[in-house]
């Protein structure tokens, strides 16, 4: 059983140390240790006096330790929505006070420990406020009436995590939603804390905000195993509710094993370079504009299309942009084909719709633009990646093919790219990521494609003056070059021979796969290469280097 020290009006204390102070400074008999000792008591209390009015009656709140990512700006106050605050707390300190579920330690609340109780909400909510807190660990037993008015400004899919080992708060929190609507956000884990941390931890939780209770036993404990599992999330808030035990935590001399905790918990924190205190302030630690590197991959919100997205590279790409977030049109000359993969997506939770067209003929191309800006409103990301081969010596080849593989990977990817970069340029963003082909940088061999490598050539060349001309209006071009891509094409008898000749030139020893290219297009496709336009990003097992 905790033993919690008896709560005393701060105000009184430093009254009392100010008249002590006066007399001992008055009489030339009293020893100077002892007005050195007065002297740091009262500098002491300093410490234990809010900085705001609505705090000034609350002695249960003795201090507040706070770590927090602030990026070098310093901790910003923002004024707090206290909406129906008055009402919800009439409604939870009577749950509180005359309901022995929720309260096992008094039968009513003196007006002192009201106001203690309604500051202390106060003080919670504008925490999570600033921090936009959505998922929140209570460690040990906060008062009951602040998580409830807590759980009103945590946004809509948060929650708060409650770990006690009070056995009456499980029902306490499942009757919470009878006295507040939000009452359905706070989940309770009952029993020893540290094992409900644990299965937090073994779950991958972490949480915006976490709150210990220093009321209990060992809470350095609970804060080491948060830090050290990583509950807490890098940019996060540690708050630390009677941190300083009301004063008692200054004293020198104390053989309360209640107080020894808390000054143990107090150290811990204050020496432990984790906290705000010694961390580097820079974007490489915080990330850029505050954004960790995955999040920085993420496309949420974005509209792609991938061109020849039926099958082989661009069915990858479909899937990998979805999977990153966007909302994917899959464009292919075959319905059928588009509409397999469409539905590939659909069953991920993917947001995607089936386009068929042939990029070939301008018409089809300003119908596939229409049917997605008609379905999406704009186009963020343009992935030309269809692309035809047809295998012939280059005094074989004919008018006719040459313009048929012209039609489709070069002069049909350049109109997607006018297309799009239309759209772009007008909303100052855009990312267009054309697939070229290693055959843009050595002649493949023993197979004869001239046609078609003097098309990948062309490809590359459009990307790098597009890229140019358009990264100042906030478009980048770029492409990717993939090498020999197993697919079921190249498994045929024919090719049989083929393919092992090509294995013996690939350093890899393998060849690709399509999901050696996901990565790349999601790269290309992100904030995160925003400085990078033109370039052509060659994929192709160390092919091209022999």
């Amino acid at each position: 059983m905790v033993t919690r020290v008896q709560e005393t009006s701060i105000g009184s204390i430093v009254e009392i140390l100010k008249r002590a102070r006066e007399i001992a400074h008055g009489n030339p008999g009293v020893p100077e240790e002892l007005q050195q000792c007065l002297e740091k008591a009262l500098d002491a209390t300093r410490g234990l006096q809010c900085s705001s009015t609505t705090l000034t009656s609350s002695n249960r709140i003795a201090g507040v330790n706070v770590q927090q990512g602030t990026r070098g700006e310093g901790l910003c106050f923002q004024q707090v929505d206290l909406h129906d605050f008055s009402s919800l707390i009439r409604r939870t300190s009577y749950v509180d006070c005359h309901q022995s579920v929720l309260c096992s330690e008094t039968k009513s609340k003196t007006k002192e420990e009201k106001l203690s109780s309604d500051a202390e909400g106060r003080l919670y909510r504008m925490l999570v406020r600033m921090m936009g807190a959505k998922r929140i660990l209570a460690i040990g037993m906060l008062n009951f009436p602040s998580l409830l008015s807590v759980a009103e400004v945590v946004p809509d899919g948060g929650n708060i995590t409650l770990c006690a080992t009070q056995p009456y708060l499980e029902e306490a929190v499942q009757k919470a939603s009878d006295f507040s609507s939000h009452g359905n956000k706070i989940r309770e884990k009952i029993g020893p804390i540290i094992d409900s941390m644990k299965e937090l931890a073994a779950m991958g939780k972490d949480f915006d905000i976490v709150f210990i209770d220093a009321d209990q036993r060992s809470p350095a404990e609970y804060y080491r195993f948060v830090m050290e599992n990583h509950l807490l999330r890098m940019d996060g808030m540690l708050c630390v509710r009677d941190a300083l035990m009301k004063g008692h935590g200054y004293l020198e001399n104390t053989a309360d094993e209640n107080v020894l905790d808390v000054k143990t918990l107090n150290q811990v924190i204050n020496s432990d370079l984790r906290t705000e205190q010694g961390v580097v302030k820079d974007e490489v630690f915080w990330g850029y504009r505050g954004r960790r590197i995955l999040d920085r991959l993420q496309l949420d919100g974005k509209i792609a299309y991938v061109t020849g997205g039926g099958q082989g590279i661009g069915r990858a790409f479909c899937h990998a942009l979805g999977e990153a977030g966007a909302k994917v049109a899959v464009v292919d000359l075959i319905p059928a084909k588009a509409d397999a993969v469409a539905c590939e997506l659909n069953l991920k939770g993917i947001k995607s719709m089936a386009v068929a067209a042939d990029i070939s003929k301008p018409e089809d191309i300003q119908k596939m633009f229409d049917k997605i800006v008609a379905r999406w409103g704009t186009v963020h990301i343009a992935c030309n990646n269809a692309g035809i081969n047809m295998n012939s010596s280059s005094e074989d080849t004919s008018l006719e093919e040459w313009d048929k593989t012209f039609n489709v990977n070069l002069r049909g990817l350049f109109l997607c790219c006018q297309a799009a970069g239309r759209i772009m340029l007008n909303q100052g963003y855009g990312k267009i990521i054309n697939t070229a082909s290693m055959a843009s940088l050595i002649v493949p061999h023993p197979q004869k494609q001239l046609a078609y490598n003097a098309s990948k050539a062309g490809v590359v060349k459009l990307t790098q003056t597009l890229g140019t001309e358009w990264i100042n209006r906030g478009v980048r071009v770029n492409c990717i070059s993939p090498g020999i891509v197993d697919t079921p094409l190249i498994h045929s008898e024919e090719l049989k021979p083929l393919v092992q000749r090509w294995l013996t030139d690939i350093p890899a020893g393998r060849l690709a796969q399509v999901t050696d290219l996901q990565a790349a297009v999601v790269y290309l496709a992100s904030e995160a290469s925003d400085y990078m336009t033109g370039h052509n990003l060659v994929i192709e097992g160390g092919q091209s280097l022999w």
